[in-house]
Parts: C-alpha cells; structure tokens; sequence
C-alpha cells in the first residue's frame, strides 16, 4: 500500500509539473477563466436593452405625444428615431439602423379623448425575432401605462394578476446567467486541461516511458485526474467568491454541497477530456476532438435555451450530457438553497457519466499500451 501510494505521488507530483512548470501556462490556467467570468455575464444575455426605436407620428395630439414620451423614458431604450415617412422606417429597419418602428395613426390622440379604442403599429426586424418579441411585450407594457396616464378611471383594470417569481424576484438575468457561466467556464477549463494530458505524452515521446514504468493503468489516469481538477476547484472557489461580492447573484445553498456538486460535475467532464485524449494520437487531434464535443455539450446544457423546449428525442440525449445536470445543480444551490437529498439526484447522474467515460479512457489507454 506504501509503494502504491508512493508511486500515486509521484505521478501526481509529474502531471502538476507538466501544466504548472510553464509561467503562461499558469497564467493560461486562471486568468482567462475570470476575465471570461466578466464578459460573459454582459455578453450572454437575451435581455433586450439599448435598443434604437423608430417613431413615425402622424398625429400631433396630447396622447402621441405622452406615448413617444414614455417609450424615450424606458430604460430599455436607447435613442428614438423621429421617421418621416414609411420609406423611411423601411429603410431605417432594412438597415438596422433600428430594431423596430412604431406607427401612430392620424386620429389616435381623438380615439383616445373620445375613450375609442387607439391602435399602434409596431413593426420589427424580423431577423432578430427573439429581440423582437421581447421588444413587443415592452412597447405593450408602455401602451398601458400610457392608457392609464391618461384615463386613469377608464383604463382601471377591475381585476388582475398578481405575478410572483419566487427564486429571483425581480428577474435579474444575471441571476441566471452566473450560476450557469460557473458550469460552463470551469467545465470547459478543465476539458481542454484533461483532453491534452495523454497525448501530449504521445507527442513528446514520453508515452514509451509511462508504458515500461512500474505504474498501473489506473495510477496513471488517477495522476492526470489532478491538474484539471485542481484548476477547476481553484477556479470555482474563485467564482463563489466573485459572483456574490461583484455581480451581487445571492448564494443561498451550502458552501460544503458546492464543493460536492463542483467534484462531480468535475470528475464527469474530465472523465470525457480523458477519453478524447486517449483515444487522440497528436495534441492536434485531441484539440479537435474537444472542439467537436464542447459545442453540443454547450448547446443540450439548458445554458442558452431551456432543455424542456428541444424535441424529446433530444431531451433524451441532454440526460447524458453532464452538463446539464451540472447547471441544474449550480442554480439550485446559488438560488435555491437546493438540500442535500434533491442534490443528491442530480449528482448521481454526473457520477455515472463520469465513470462511463474514465472507462472509455482505460480502456483505450490500455489498447494502446499493448
């Protein structure tokens, strides 16, 4: 047992070495992961802000003129664009000088004074439909709000809806956006670490070296398991320490079942790293083959549209995805306080996948040994 652990060490001792003896691989290792933490979270985001807005205002009423006014006071939008024609607004919109244009009729301010119903034409670029459907919902809360403005007694709603979002009360999109980003950085991070470890030593010819050593196959693997795991655990403290004090996303679940969720969701990602890099001959081929796994593990993660939206076929390919199990995790622990037992379902999974893909790893590890 001695020996082993002896020989455990000293493999872990050699695989540290390699990714850390580098000073740019250092800096490599952990600044970009922050820096990425940064621009990701004003970067990814479906939220509809700064946008320009054309207005072509045939009326001159008291009502358009409250209309225009309070679509400039949104803090979603940036400028508004006085158009004076409809060749205008379509030029305006095939150009993107504009997202979307609003059209106020002749008799709109009459309609309103006389209590008619007042009609807006809202027309949008089609070509950023989400943008735009966003866009939609607020230029309808705006033509509300003016309806009460202006006839308070008449626009009244005699009953309503009282909405609740339990979870991030004020839907801030950096509240689901950052969970997510720990999940998606930190994962990729130690992917691109993990997927190299094998065939770099192919590459610098120190594989023959590994092969003739008095190392098992599993001492071997268990020693290249560390880098990427240290790098992610250091990253990930990192980030739960970051997102609370900076971006001001609460964290509300248990520091010790983070720590748990980020080792499962670790040993999963770097299991299939392992597996691409055994299987890979060249740190090319390996850097390819991570290539071609990121981006479907990216997309069937729920990180930028909900798994329950995708086909069900699909669905059943995503319960394979570790990362989508991870992010599950990752936002019911800073948002939810998720307890250990719910966790618990979710990690499971990721220990699954996680040991499937280190089995792969063996094996083709050892195919090439012999």
């Amino acid at each position: 047992m001695r020996l082993v652990s002896t020989r455990l060490a000293a493999m872990i001792v050699k695989e540290l070495w390699a990714v850390l003896r580098d000073p740019r691989g250092r800096i490599i290792l952990f600044v970009p992961p922050l820096l990425q933490l940064i621009l990701f979270s004003a970067a990814a985001t479906l939220e509809v802000k700064n946008v320009d807005i054309g207005v072509l205002n045939r009326d001159t009423g008291a009502a358009s003129t409250e209309f225009v006014n309070q679509l400039a006071g949104s803090p979603n939008v940036r400028r508004i664009v006085a158009l004076q024609s409809s060749e205008q607004l379509r030029e305006a919109i095939n150009r993107q000088q504009v997202i979307g244009a609003i059209v106020l009729g002749e008799s709109f301010s009459r309609d309103v004074a006389a209590g008619r119903p007042a009609t807006v034409q809202a027309i949008f670029d089609g070509r950023r439909s989400n943008a735009s459907q966003i866009l939609s919902g607020y230029i309808g809360q705006i033509a509300a709000s003016t309806g009460v403005a202006l006839k308070p007694a008449a626009a009244r709603p005699s009953g309503g809806v009282i909405a609740v979002n339990w979870f991030n009360p004020n839907l801030d999109y950096l509240w689901f956006i950052m969970p997510a980003l720990v999940v998606q950085i930190g994962a990729i991070s130690a992917l691109s670490v993990s997927s190299q470890s094998v065939a770099r030593e192919r590459e610098l010819g120190s594989f023959e070296q590994l092969m003739v050593s008095p190392l098992h196959t599993w001492e071997i693997l268990a020693g290249k398991l560390v880098p990427p795991f240290a790098a992610g655990l250091i990253n990930g403290t990192l980030y739960l320490l970051v997102i609370p004090l900076f971006f001001g996303v609460p964290f509300t679940g248990s520091v010790l079942l983070f720590y748990l969720a980020l080792i499962a969701g670790l040993y999963s990602v770097v299991g299939i790293g392992l597996a691409v890099s055994a299987i890979s001959k060249t740190q090319q081929q390996a850097f390819l083959g991570q290539f071609a796994v990121t981006p479907p593990l990216i997309l069937l993660s729920g990180f930028a549209s909900p798994v329950d939206n995708m086909p069900r076929w699909l669905q059943w390919i995503a319960e394979a995805n570790p990362l989508k199990h991870f992010n599950v995790a990752m936002e019911g622990l800073f948002l939810k306080a998720m307890p250990l037992g719910t966790l618990l379902q979710t990690i499971f999974p990721l220990l699954i996948i996680g040991t499937v893909m280190l089995a792969v790893a063996v094996y083709e590890f050892r195919a090439r040994m012999e």
